[in-house]
């Protein structure tokens, strides 16, 4: 009997994006993490296997705002990003996903980004 090893949906989004992507340093991945709580980026370059810029709103605590939404937080994150990633020289990057859709809190962190002056 051969076992076949099923993956989920999550699974197989996570492959289908990340055979593309990699980071340099002039152009590293934005790679995008959250819990049903918070949410944590990074700017990677996979040549060096080092993390150049890192965020997170467990520090911030930008959630716990009163009337501050969790999508908000994560628009408010990814411009704080965008604004390190610039004062390190960084002006484009590469946007990894990983295994979420392009919705909600990850695509309000992007717009945030994106507004605070990085391209990808």
């Amino acid at each position: 009997m051969v076992k076949v090893q099923v993956k989920t949906a999550k699974e197989r989004r996570k492959t289908r994006t990340a055979t593309g992507i990699h980071g340099t340093s002039d152009r590293p991945r934005l790679s995008v993490n959250r819990s049903n709580r918070y949410i944590y980026a990074q700017l990677i370059d996979d040549d060096a296997r080092e993390t150049l810029v890192t965020i997170d709103d467990v520090a911030k605590k930008a959630h716990e705002e009163k009337g501050v939404t969790k999508k908000q937080a994560a628009f408010k994150l990814g411009k704080t990003l965008a604004e390190r990633a610039t004062k390190k020289g960084i002006k484009e990057a590469v946007f990894d996903k990983g295994s979420y859709r392009f919705h909600g809190r990850v695509k309000n962190l992007a717009q945030g980004a994106r507004e605070g002056g990085l391209k990808f």
